[in-house]
């Protein structure tokens, strides 16, 4: 339990600091229940969906060495933006995306996005221990 509430956290902060980090292409509602909402979509999308599509791209992952998992992460994390803000009513744009339709700066806004959300969760992990 102790470590899905500071999964949950953690990923809460990357999301603050990613928006830190990139504060003209990423917003997110900064109430601090939208983010744990959020922070608690993400954790879903990273242990159902992402396990799957991995199984199914096994191949091209194989392929690049791994490589392809950011394509997986970018489009995890688009998806979240999605999902935020049609059904959630959750305030989390990237780039514009999902109001503005998909675009190349929203897709590498998202590329970036997931690798700040990955060096956040894992320093935090390793700095607070279970």
């Amino acid at each position: 339990m102790k470590g899905i509430v500071l999964g949950i956290a953690a990923t809460a902060i990357a999301f603050i600091v990613v928006t830190l980090l990139l504060p003209t292409k990423v917003a997110v509602d900064k109430d601090i229940l939208h983010l744990i909402l959020l922070a608690v979509v993400f954790g879903i999308a990273n242990s159902l969906i992402k396990p799957v599509i991995k199984l199914l791209t096994f191949p091209i992952n194989f392929m690049t060495m791994g490589l392809f998992t950011f394509v997986i992460n970018t489009v995890l994390v688009l998806g979240v933006a999605w999902v935020a803000n049609t059904y959630l009513k959750i305030a989390f744009t990237i780039a514009g995306f999902p109001k503005d339709g998909i675009s190349f700066d929203a897709v590498v806004m998202a590329f970036l996005a997931s690798i700040i959300i990955s060096v956040v969760t894992t320093v935090i992990g390793i700095a607070v221990k279970d």
